[in-house]
């Protein structure tokens, strides 16, 4: 059925007829005039719609063409539709076709904006996308690469981060690594320069960013070692003497005794904690890594067998080589893990974290120490909530926790355990390929025996 606005046949529907259209009209035609007519729907929710379309012929063939819907599109705009139209017709331009192609044209101008957005954010890609991509995706550390995150976050990213990475220079990585060397960091600068090396490699290879590197991988234009000072040593040798292992030892115990003596602690300088106190003598002991002892569970230490197991989820290594420790404890050794349970109680882990959910950071220690020792550092200003003196200073050299295990190794060689044995005692891989394949035997009581000469060397040392 077709209806007409209520002004009379022929005329034009004014916007207050159109709403007021009833719901039972649905199916019906409203004609506007000039050809143009709509047809009444009604949506689930009952709301009235009209959907006007234009009449006309083509090749003698009635056609339609449509021009939008009452009230999404005022009905201005629709007959603006419908007169473009006529005259698109007029012009012998079928304006269904014409529509067709218009909004080919614009799908296109689209597509190509996208394509040149995309080109432009690709060819921006900053510093902090690949590092972030290269942390996903391109390296895999031992500790979930936590110690490359600090490490970046505080000493590269600050700087670089939003650099394009297709404008990364070696100048800007030379005055990184320079910052950090100010700061008496050398070690730290020389790990940052190999890691960075290593995330723009990993990009050299790989798209977007190998286009972003055409030029080149500017880490490989930094020399960090001519940045260096000339008395840097790469690898640690710092071995204590039996002097300094007896003044260490007299060190611990009056600086607690003091503490202890002191009325109002908080008149008085905290001393070394004493379950570090007891860990640097489990380092220096068992020859093991403070970060391994660091992370030690109850569960793995047996008092009646007087062993101490070290997963190999726990200990440093090449991935897929890394092996399980078993440490047979002397006297020494033994002594110290009792008393470390008796600090520790009933939490299962031996050098529990302040929440007692985990264990301490494997850092910890280390921080300790070395706060002990400002002397050697370049600090430029005293760090918040830290003890910092010289109180643990033995010589010349700072000493850190992983000397210790070079000094125990050190003191076993100096009692003629043969060389083999001691790098087992540190868990250290030895013999080829072959060997490792075929030679199974262990070596336990060899080990055992060189623990305890060792205990009983420092036992020695500490009572005379």
């Amino acid at each position: 059925m077709t209806r007409y606005p209520k002004s009379g046949k022929g005329g034009k529907w004014t916007v207050v007829e159109l709403k007021s259209i009833p719901a039972s009209w649905k199916g019906d035609s409203v004609s506007d005039g000039g050809g143009l007519s709509g047809e009444v729907r009604v949506s689930l929710s009952n709301d009235v719609s009209v959907a006007f379309r234009y009449g006309f012929k083509l090749n003698g063939k009635k056609a339609w063409h449509y021009c939008g819907t009452f009230p999404t599109t005022d009905i201005a705009s629709i007959r603006d539709v419908r007169s473009e139209a006529k005259k698109q017709i007029a012009e012998g331009i079928d304006p269904r076709a014409k529509k067709k192609a218009d909004k080919i044209q614009a799908q296109a101008t689209i597509d190509a904006v996208l394509v040149i957005d995309a080109k432009n954010k690709a060819e921006n890609l900053t510093v902090r996308e690949l590092f972030d991509a290269w942390i996903k995706d391109g390296v895999k550390r031992s500790d979930e690469n936590s110690y490359i995150i600090r490490s970046f976050e505080k000493h590269a990213l600050p700087t670089i981060s939003a650099i394009p990475l297709r404008e990364l220079s070696e100048h800007h990585l030379r005055g990184i690594y320079r910052d950090v060397i100010s700061e008496g960091k050398q070690a730290t600068a020389v790990e940052l320069s190999k890691d960075i090396k290593q995330m723009l490699n990993w990009g050299e290879q790989r798209k977007p960013w190998r286009q972003l590197l055409i030029d080149g991988n500017p880490a490989n234009l930094v020399e960090v070692g001519k940045l260096l000072s000339a008395d840097y040593v790469k690898e640690r040798d710092r071995v204590l003497s039996e002097a300094e292992i007896t003044k260490l030892a007299t060190i611990f115990e009056t600086m607690t005794q003091i503490y202890s003596d002191v009325e109002v602690k908080s008149t008085a300088e905290r001393p070394l904690k004493l379950n570090v106190q007891l860990a640097m003598w489990l380092c220096l002991s068992t020859l093991c890594r403070i970060g391994e002892l660091l992370m030690t569970e109850w569960k793995h230490v047996d008092f009646d067998k007087r062993t101490w197991f070290i997963p190999k989820s726990n200990t440093k290594g090449e991935r897929g080589k890394k092996q399980d420790q078993i440490v047979y404890l002397s006297d020494f050794a033994l002594d110290k893990f009792k008393k470390l349970k008796a600090l520790s109680g009933q939490n299962p882990w031996v050098f529990p974290s302040k929440d007692n959910k985990s264990y301490v950071s494997v850092k910890s220690a280390s921080k300790l120490i070395g706060d002990r020792q400002i002397m050697f550092k370049r600090r430029s200003k005293k760090l918040q909530n830290r003890v910092e003196n010289n109180s643990l200073v033995l010589g010349d050299t700072e000493w850190t926790p992983h000397d210790l295990r070079r000094t125990g190794a050190t003191m076993m060689q100096s009692i003629k355990i043969p060389r083999d044995i001691i790098n087992l005692c540190q868990n250290h891989v030895i013999g080829s390929k072959v060997d490792r394949h075929y030679l199974h035997y262990d070596y336990a009581s060899e080990k055992k025996d060189a623990w305890h000469k060792l205990g009983d060397l420092l036992q020695k040392i500490l009572t005379v």
